[in-house]
């Protein structure tokens, strides 16, 4: 996949990833492929309380449109997993903050 999106970017098109870039691990190669491309790129952030988060997916549960069932143990197992990115992961970061 990488040497495809490479590719992509060095065609001067977008690409969005829908890979998970919660941890740094997984950000270390999605910022592998940008420099490989030498493009320019964003990393967009969403910045939501938890509390949000766990409303909507109350709501998102209730609503019965989704087949697949999230807990509020399961969203903090995923989120047990998450790691900010930091400036020094060499991203252009654009943060989306929700507030209370």
């Amino acid at each position: 996949m990488g040497p495809h999106v490479v590719d992509i970017l060095r065609c001067d098109l977008s690409v969005v990833l829908d890979f998970p870039a919660n941890n740094v691990r997984w950000r270390t190669w999605m910022r592998s492929l940008i420099a490989e491309a030498q493009v320019p790129h964003e990393l967009h952030v969403l910045d939501v309380p938890d509390v949000i988060c766990k409303e909507r997916l109350r709501q998102r549960n209730e609503s019965g449109k989704h087949q697949y069932q999230v807990d509020e143990a399961t969203y903090d197992q995923f989120m047990s997993y998450f790691v900010l990115p930091t400036p020094e992961e060499g991203f252009n970061i654009v943060v989306h903050k929700v507030e209370l």
